[in-house]
């Protein structure tokens, strides 16, 4: 089944070349098919990359998903033309009377800063809190991840000497029951990061309600979730694209920042070829989320 877009977002023909099964909303509504639910709160500031990241990963699924983006309305993106937000984006004041059967938090370019410090701290607060209540299953990204354990849980985050940058082993943890979120997953798997702060596993693991269910020794613990499965954590960037790592490195070097290339990732002395080994887990991750956290239990009628 499609994912459901927007014709004239620029997702829509980037998917299309890729022949991901995409449809608009006027050929998804004249279908007797009801759609999963699901919002992305697009902290991004590359938001057009961003979006058509996890479209691709939502779109290789069974099940037709329909896809709210949501945007902060404390804060104004500089990077992503007004003319794009305005008319594939929602605010929060917009949706929040809304049910959604999940919900994706991506990550955010601020994590050097204090959570007070950031400008949509106050109503980042107030979706969190949306969540409890709105959406079934809520998959926080790399800060959203990082933000949601400090608010909802208290656990901090600490400042890293060098950047998690770079694709990275991760092991999954088993446990005596098997855990549907992973199942499929090799007991190694690869994942992208790219970050200055970490969460340590220690305060996770005096947490009862939380659950680590993969681990790295460089980049800690990389998937968490709650006991009622209404919240999952992932560290890293499952999403990201062949060269997402690539042009981030390339961006700080042209700004004159200390970067080292990113760790098991170019296969050449040149940095410019690239080894892609975790978009099957990547995949097999976004399905299993939408099909046990999110589909077989949301209780919305919409």
């Amino acid at each position: 089944m499609p994912i459901v877009i927007d014709r004239d977002i620029p997702a829509f023909k980037i998917l299309t070349g890729e022949r991901c099964f995409v449809m608009d909303k006027e050929r998804a509504h004249s279908q007797e098919i009801r759609p999963i639910e699901i919002a992305i709160l697009n902290l991004m500031p590359t938001k057009e990359t961003t979006e058509t990241q996890f479209m691709r990963l939502l779109s290789n699924s069974p099940l037709q998903v329909n896809i709210t983006l949501i945007k902060t309305s404390t804060y104004r993106s500089t990077h992503t033309e007004q003319q794009h937000l305005e008319r594939f984006y929602k605010t929060f004041d917009e949706i929040k009377g809304q049910r959604f059967d999940g919900m994706i938090v991506t990550g955010a370019p601020v994590e050097n800063m204090e959570f007070e410090e950031v400008a949509y701290w106050d109503e980042f607060k107030e979706i969190l809190d949306w969540t409890n209540t709105h959406v079934t299953s809520t998959l926080f990204i790399c800060w959203g991840a990082q933000a949601a354990l400090h608010y909802f849980y208290g656990i901090k985050k600490h400042p890293l000497k060098q950047k998690c940058f770079g694709i990275f082993a991760h092991h999954r943890i088993r446990g005596d029951v098997p855990e549907p979120l992973m199942r499929g997953i090799s007991d190694e798997f690869h994942m992208p990061h790219s970050r200055h702060t970490v969460v340590y596993a220690k305060d996770i693991e005096h947490i009862k309600e939380l659950k680590i269910l993969a681990y790295s020794k460089r980049a800690g613990a990389s998937i968490i979730k709650s006991d009622d499965n209404k919240r999952v954590f992932v560290m890293g960037h499952m999403e990201y694209d062949r060269d997402t790592l690539k042009n981030e490195y390339e961006r700080d070097k042209a700004k004159g920042l200390d970067i080292q290339p990113p760790v098991n990732y170019f296969t050449d002395s040149t940095h410019t070829a690239v080894k892609m080994n975790w978009t099957s887990t990547a995949n097999l991750f976004y399905i299993n989320w939408l099909n046990y956290y999110v589909y077989q239990v949301t209780p919305y009628v919409l």
